[in-house]
């Protein structure tokens, strides 16, 4: 540079877009060859795919993976040859698939989950480093730790923890929940869970937002089943069945959550100051223990556990001398607390200054002008979220109705599968539970024969003109011209409404609706510019089954390809482990004794591939068909994990609930009398000794030893108290041998009670031991006679 040179052009690094994880996008479709690839690949080679039949179902199919799963159990439970008994394992980390499990009925479900970790250590994203996170990061290279770098720091290696919800234990804590006595109707469990699971979608789900009075961290579940339990009596049945809402029912219990709307406002806010409270003197308290000044520099305090090795001080005279002087300059002014003592000129021995944690006082608390505690509340809600006045019946009537749809929706989108691909709800708040006034009438149909989006139709309505570069260049124009008719689907900055929230990932992103009719209408001028490639992945797919050649349905999938039989094929269940449906031949099949392509580079190619694949389809029922919420018959329930104690906080005999102790249920609890007390008082040392310690403990004495300590006068009583430490009616044996008040002799080893009773089981052993075993047991008297004959 100094010469005339030129800096070399910054190098561009390349960036994940998160994005591209939609469907329709080319990373998609790769996924899908790759997914075919693993399972053709895990079938040729894996003995546990032996017998699995694996269906493929992927971005392609519209709808989302866990719901097109629920499709699926729900087809194949109405097929008169299913069992009933049918093992479910859902695996993935979402909280709906709880609801979702439930929603089948089915007694055997189990759904896995990864265990999250919360704090785990990460190395650092820019000089994947441990010990510093982004923030902190100097972008200095790694200082070699050890001649072989072998006390570096490393990231620390753990295998990956799954957690296991089995449905069935979670039914028994609903079953105890729910069950209710003295109803006007008969109680049906099934129906109580199927009301549970809708009352849960007024706490929140990812397509309704919350009402404003229920918040799951303040126990709106709860509050939501104490009502329930209150008004059912007067409601004349359940709220919901197989999916269908009883509207007038569902008023009741929301008139009756808006009644005490008001008076959980007021209790959050009192919650919220009181933890603002506590938080604030637990600053103070903290702050005041802290000490006035802390020693920097040579002379700093070091963390324990730190592995790098603390280094040598350089002239410590002279450290010492800027210290004296720091502090003297530091006298004459006004010192605040934690000031450092380091000198401006001394140099920072651990690379880098730890950012002092800021005051969450100095924070700016988000602007709440709503202010639901205070008087007034609804009519500032609906001035601030919606700008309209609260005295607006018929827009109120709207909103209440639009949601009221949309919990329609979504109950029917969890058992029956989704109603209409065209509904949405058209507001970003919720109404309040008090405005759910003549619901009963509202109507709650939904347009019949709707068809969903197409991949890239669905990318242009949930992407942002940032990411157009996954679209094609025409459509992606659609994004940015500001001629384009759909310019207001894009804008480049838009408001979050913090809602009460402290951070900006929590708060309601207001971006415009988009307008189906308007998009489709502006994509129509543009189709013809799509490539054949394009063409392909912008049309609809369907399910694949892939099977393995041990499999008995691959000579029946092989003779449908021989055969070139163009019409589809009911599964035979008998081959197929009872799994029914319709097979079409595939295009893009994988076929045995012919190449597999890998669609990674680094990836060989499957030459002596034995797997086959054929088009799915699952069995087919009339529009109008009712799939039912309920146990089927022949299913067997599975054996009750629970007992009473599980949910008794209290025993038998009234006393407080306590965990068990160890292994054995029935251990008998050991308790000392008021004379043992007073006895342990006088004997056991006070005040003596640092905690933790035994200044009193006889050390053990060394084998043969003749210097083996005697017990003092107050531990001579030890044994005694001991004895008041066993249960009632138990077996009383010899005195322990710790406890045993060793004899010093000259120059021979002691001849203690145990050492006696190797020595000579008869001659020398004392009268307690008369009859015991080698080691202190009581003898049968056949085995003392048979001891008498040898001797």
């Amino acid at each position: 540079v100094a010469p005339g040179g030129f800096l070399p052009p910054e190098e561009v690094k390349e960036r994940f877009d998160s994005n591209c994880i939609t469907p329709g996008t080319e990373f998609m479709d790769n996924l899908a060859k790759c997914l075919r690839y693993y399972i053709a690949d895990r079938l040729n080679s894996d003995p546990g795919w032996k017998n699995l039949t694996v269906i493929l179902s992927d971005a392609s199919a519209p709808g989302e993976g866990e719901h097109k799963i629920m499709d699926y159990i729900r087809r194949q439970r109405a097929q008169p040859n299913h069992d009933p008994n049918t093992h479910h394992c859902l695996c993935g980390a979402d909280a709906d698939l709880i609801m979702l499990g439930l929603a089948t009925h089915e007694p055997n479900f189990t759904i896995i989950r990864e265990e999250f970790k919360p704090n785990k250590p990460k190395p650092c994203s820019l000089c994947n480093q441990m010990g510093h996170e982004v923030k902190d990061c100097q972008g200095l290279p790694r200082e070699k730790q050890g001649k072989h770098d072998q006390f570096a720091d490393t990231m620390p290696v753990s295998e990956q923890e799954f957690i296991f919800i089995r449905l069935c234990v979670l039914r028994e804590y609903l079953e105890r929940e729910l069950t209710m006595a003295s109803l006007p109707f008969t109680f049906d469990f099934e129906r109580s869970v199927d009301d549970w699971v809708f009352m849960c979608f007024f706490v929140g789900n990812d397509f309704l937002p919350h009402l404003p009075s229920l918040e799951i961290r303040e126990g709106a579940i709860d509050r939501l089943v104490s009502i329930y339990k209150n008004v059912v009596h007067k409601t004349g049945g359940y709220l919901t069945e197989s999916g269908f809402v009883n509207l007038q029912r569902v008023q009741m219990i929301m008139l009756a959550v808006g009644e005490v709307e008001d008076s959980i406002f007021k209790k959050r806010k009192d919650d919220d100051d009181n933890f603002k409270r506590r938080q604030k003197d637990k600053r103070k308290r903290l702050k005041r223990d802290q000490p006035s000044f802390i020693p920097g520099g040579q002379f700093s305090p070091q963390a324990l556990g730190n592995r790098s090795s603390p280094q040598a001080i350089c002239n410590p005279r002279q450290a010492a001398f800027e210290m004296r002087m720091h502090e003297r300059q530091n006298s004459t002014t006004s010192a605040s607390p934690n000031t450092s003592l380091t000198p401006d000129s001394s140099p920072s021995l651990g690379g880098g200054i730890k950012r002092k944690p800021e005051d969450s006082d100095s924070e700016p608390e988000p602007e709440d002008n709503i202010r639901l505690w205070e008087t007034g509340w609804k009519q500032r809600y609906y001035k601030n979220k919606f700008d309209v006045d609260a005295s607006d019946e018929k827009f109120r009537r709207k909103v209440v109705q639009s949601y009221v749809e949309g919990l329609c929706w979504v109950l029917r989108y969890y058992y029956q599968g989704c109603a209409s691909w065209n509904w949405y709800y058209p507001f970003h708040y919720a109404p309040f539970a008090s405005d759910f006034e003549g619901i009963a009438d509202m109507p709650s149909d939904f347009e019949k024969g709707s068809k969903p989006f197409k991949p890239l139709e669905q990318l242009m309505g949930v992407f942002p003109a940032a990411s157009g570069n996954f679209l094609p260049p025409t459509w992606r124009k659609l994004m940015t011209d500001p001629e384009s008719s759909i310019i207001d689907f894009y804008p480049e900055d838009f408001a979050i409404d913090l809602n009460g929230k402290k951070y900006a990932w929590q708060g309601v992103a207001l971006l415009p609706f988009v307008d189906e009719r308007r998009l489709r209408a502006a994509l129509e001028k543009v189709y013809p510019d799509l490539t054949p490639e394009e063409t392909r992945r912008n049309s609809l797919g369907g399910d694949v089954l892939f099977v393995g050649k041990h499999h008995p349905l691959c000579d029946f999938i092989v003779e449908q390809y021989k055969t070139k039989n163009t019409e589809a094929v009911d599964i035979p269940p008998e081959l197929c482990h009872g799994i029914q449906g319709k097979l079409t031949l595939n295009d893009n099949a994988v076929l045995p004794d012919q190449v597999v392509q890998s669609p990674v580079p680094m990836l060989r190619d499957l030459t002596q591939n034995s797997a086959v694949s054929i088009s799915f389809k699952d069995p087919q029922f009339a529009e109008d068909f009712v799939f039912k919420a309920t146990v089927l018959p022949g299913a067997k329930k599975p054996a009750p994990v629970l007992k009473p104690g599980d949910w008794e906080k209290t025993n038998n005999d009234g006393r407080p609930w306590r965990p068990q102790l160890g292994f054995n249920r029935d251990r008998k609890p050991v308790h000392l009398d008021q004379s043992a007390f007073r006895t342990l008082g006088h004997t056991m040392p006070r005040d003596r000794g640092m905690p933790g310690m035994y200044p009193n403990a006889v050390p053990l004495a060394a084998y043969g030893s003749p210097y083996a300590r005697p017990l003092m006068g107050t531990q001579q009583q030890i044994p005694k108290l001991l004895s008041n430490l066993r249960p009632q009616e138990s077996w009383r044996g010899p005195t322990p041998l710790f406890q045993q008040t060793p004899q010093r002799t000259a120059g021979a080893a002691p001849l203690l009670a145990w050492n006696r009773v190797m020595q000579s089981p008869n001659q020398f052993q004392p009268a307690q031991y008369q009859g015991m075993g080698p080691m202190g047991y009581p003898q049968r008297p056949e085995d003392r006679m048979d001891r008498g004959r040898q001797v």
